[in-house]
């Protein structure tokens, strides 16, 4: 280490030091330069691959054919006016962000201190567990069962002592699966009415009409304690390149703190126009959705006739213990052009996680796959 990266390191918080990075995967064009495939499949990061609404389209090309000059909404009232309305909910409970992670940063940011705890599951969503140790919190994670299901006891055990913040997949990220009314009632009862629940509902438009989801907005908005909900465009809205996700909260108070720490202008004026606009074509969002169940069905049992286990999945994404090592086999799919998450939380180092994509890409990826396993 020469010596101005010491100086570096001696102005880091503490914080800072180890914390880890969050991966979000390779990208195509690293792919397509380094390995030279005769194609490049992205299957890491949970988009939508039937893109984003034609109406939302045409809403974006309005804007830039009005011109970029100006600041947009610093708030986004407009939005956040009809989102307050279709969820039946005063429009002061409701704020947007660069992307939902942008508002758990925010939470970790206004709710947060050294020292206290946070509560979530693992596997998790890696900025679960980031921004609160950013913050100098502590991270108790709670596992699934070995079927991938609520450990009540775990969770009953975990939230005995105090905790600042409490956050729950719903649906699981990386594993797809999700809590049952009884379940998620459960878990609100165990939380102390002095800690902040949050749900992250990024997969909500994916589970919403499975029976056995419960809707954590339905089933908290009653519910007199503090909590909040996070949403997002980025993922069956097809908007992750234009980075909008939004939360409700319990009381207009969270979303005042929340405000005290977001930067202004945080959600640009086209994400928040083509945001509107995709709340209208709700027949895209159902078609997409649908479409996407059709090969999530497909694609799990073509997988477990291959002999690999597969968590049930209520989203746009699989979560597949390999038999392998996850990164042996992520870097051998790479090299035929395909691009999957590898998880790397302890005891799911055999575990990949893969986005749903079209049927042809999706059939790519499980002859590679089962090309890897043929080899080993």
């Amino acid at each position: 280490m020469n010596e101005y990266s010491e100086t570096v390191q001696s102005l880091l918080r503490p914080e800072i030091h180890g914390l880890p990075a969050y991966d979000p995967g390779a990208d195509s064009e690293t792919v397509s330069r380094e390995f030279k495939p005769p194609r490049v499949i992205k299957l890491s990061n949970n988009e939508n691959p039937y893109g984003l609404s034609p109406v939302a389209a045409q809403a974006i090309q309005r804007r830039l054919d009005q011109g970029m000059g100006r600041y947009p909404d610093p708030a986004g009232k407009e939005l956040c006016r009809v989102l307050a309305e279709r969820h039946g909910v005063e429009h002061r409970r409701v704020v947007l962000g660069n992307g939902s992670e942008n508002i758990l940063e925010l939470l970790c940011q206004a709710f947060l201190g050294k020292g206290e705890t946070v509560v979530a599951q693992t596997p998790c969503f890696g900025l679960h567990e980031i921004f609160p140790l950013m913050m100098g919190a502590g991270v108790h994670k709670v596992p699934l069962t070995e079927t991938f299901g609520f450990d009540a006891s775990r969770w009953r055990q975990a939230l005995e002592g105090p905790v600042k913040l409490v956050f729950v997949c719903q649906p699981s990220n990386p594993v797809g699966t999700v809590f049952s009314r009884e379940e998620l009632q459960a878990l609100i009862a165990y939380t102390s009415e002095n800690a902040l629940l949050v749900v992250d509902e990024a997969y909500y438009e994916y589970a919403r009409l499975d029976p056995a989801y419960a809707d954590a907005l339905d089933l908290l908005r009653h519910v007199n304690r503090p909590w909040i909900v996070l949403r997002t465009f980025s993922k069956a809205y097809g908007l992750a390149g234009l980075r909008v996700g939004y939360a409700i909260a319990s009381h207009a108070n969270l979303i005042e703190a929340l405000h005290r720490v977001r930067t202004p202008y945080n959600v640009n004026q086209l994400a928040q126009e083509a945001a509107l606009a995709a709340l209208d074509d709700v027949a895209h969002l159902e078609k997409s959705v649908s479409l996407i169940s059709q090969e999530r069905a497909r694609l799990t049992q073509a997988l477990r006739v291959a002999g690999f286990r597969v968590a049930p999945s209520h989203t746009n994404f699989l979560f597949i213990d390999t038999g392998m090592d996850a990164i042996y086999v992520m870097r051998q799919l790479l090299r035929a052009g395909v691009i999957v998450k590898a998880w790397r939380e302890p005891g799911y180092d055999t575990y990949i996680r893969v986005s749903l994509a079209l049927p042809a890409d999706n059939d790519v990826f499980l002859q590679e796959l089962i090309r890897v396993q043929n080899r080993v």
